[in-house]
């Protein structure tokens, strides 16, 4: 199996999820099947994994737990816990992030999403490749709806 992470930006996660390209990739038209940029992210050759950073962010749109557990439920996602080395790598690219000159005085959610990703070895599913490319650029990331796809 090959493992993807996803992320999720702050528009999607403020629109319930709802209209935005999770919803479209991840419907439940699709029979579980997943498509990016001619990737086949079918569940049962690859395992779709969230970590508890975008489980709140995707959260953040639904009223009620059920609601989300039944998502990720009907999507196949596997929950994993950010690894320790993560959650360390996460510090230290912060820490550059404010050597750059970097205004956020805390550790931002797609730290902890990129470390996760880079310390495990999986590819990152997200529209966000400036933070990503720059802080963990041995991740490979799959952009939907871009014209590469892969970073």
């Amino acid at each position: 199996l090959v493992p993807f992470a996803l992320s999720v930006s702050k528009g999607e996660r403020n629109k319930s999820l709802s209209g935005s390209w999770f919803d479209k990739a991840f419907s439940p038209e699709r029979s579980r099947r997943v498509t990016t940029n001619g990737l086949n992210l079918t569940p049962l050759v690859h395992t779709l994994v969230i970590n508890p950073i975008v489980y709140t962010e995707c959260s953040v749109g639904y009223e009620r737990i059920e609601e989300v557990e039944a998502l990720f439920e009907h999507l196949g996602f596997t929950m994993k816990l950010i690894p320790r080395e993560a959650l360390f790598l996460a510090g230290k690219a912060f820490l550059q992030y404010r050597k750059n000159q970097g205004q956020k005085s805390n550790v931002l959610p797609n730290f902890f999403i990129g470390a996760h990703a880079a310390v495990s070895g999986y590819q990152l599913i997200t529209r966000d490749r400036g933070r990503f490319s720059t802080y963990f650029p041995s991740v490979e990331l799959i952009m939907p709806n871009s014209t590469s796809g892969l970073n």
